[in-house]
């Protein structure tokens, strides 16, 4: 097995213990390149089909390239999708900065969304390289019944074994990517042929590393045009993954505190 199969091999596995523990269980799908990565894994974790819904929280402010991705792409994986919409900016913390108050509205969409469905498990496509927070995470990641994360009171995790406590009112967060890197991502993109939004390859000399609401996401500087052009500027580049999104260049510990208060 190489790097990407092993990886791979981690993530089905990771799946399938989730599917097994955690009823119900729905996985989180903001139509980027990880949660498209995740939903194909999620298919060959089980024969082909997502066996269970998939989750947009709208905030209303994506591309349009987007959500005619999802529109599409829903159908064409035969997925069960889930749609939320998110409280209007002025309910959120006030003492947030601007970009971190607006991406809250998301934290408010899932709580409501997880409260409504009574999820015991929700699956998300986080990585531990893109942000030092991520880092902290657990595969199998509790959260209280108020949707918080207790950064200090973690289960271990050894020899791939996961815990999942169970009181009332809480659910697990669950992350089959979280040893994933950016250049694995796009590497296995390539392998399985994973349809993207197109957002992610240059235009005019700039493209979208990350995406997500059009007012608090930037391009960066780039002609990678195609899967392979973007590897390879991966390979070389020394500009951070999310140095497009604007609350990653607000205050330090904006997202930490958005993290903690049941941001993805």
């Amino acid at each position: 097995m190489d790097h990407l199969d092993q990886l791979e091999a981690q993530s089905v596995f990771i799946l399938r213990e989730a599917y097994r523990k955690l009823r119900p269980l729905a996985m989180l799908w903001s139509l980027g390149k990880d949660s498209n990565v995740m939903v194909w894994l999620a298919k060959k974790a089980f024969l082909g089909r997502v066996p269970f819904p998939v989750m947009h929280v709208d905030t209303g402010k994506k591309f349009p390239e987007m959500y005619a991705f999802r529109d599409e792409y829903a159908k064409k994986w035969d997925l069960e999708l889930l749609l939320g919409t998110c409280p209007p900016v002025e309910e959120m913390d006030p003492s947030l900065p601007p970009a971190a108050r607006s991406a809250a509205r998301k934290t408010a969409g899932l709580a409501a969304m997880i409260e409504k469905h009574q999820l015991q498990g929700v699956i998300a496509g986080i990585r531990r390289d893109e942000q030092g927070t991520r880092a902290k995470e657990r595969v199998f990641s509790p959260r209280g019944a108020s949707h918080k994360w207790d950064i200090r009171n973690q289960p271990p995790e050894f020899w791939d074994q996961y815990a999942t406590p169970h009181e009332e009112g809480m659910h697990i967060r669950v992350h089959p990517l979280l040893s994933w890197r950016e250049i694995d991502i796009w590497r296995y993109i390539e392998r399985e042929g994973i349809p993207l939004v197109d957002l992610y390859f240059a235009k005019d000399g700039k493209r979208y590393r990350s995406l997500g609401d059009q007012d608090i996401t930037n391009p960066v500087e780039s002609n990678a045009a195609t899967v392979a052009e973007v590897i390879a500027e991966l390979e070389t580049t020394r500009t951070s993954e999310r140095a497009g999104r604007a609350m990653d260049h607000e205050s330090e510990d904006a997202f930490e505190r958005l993290r903690v208060a049941g941001y993805l």
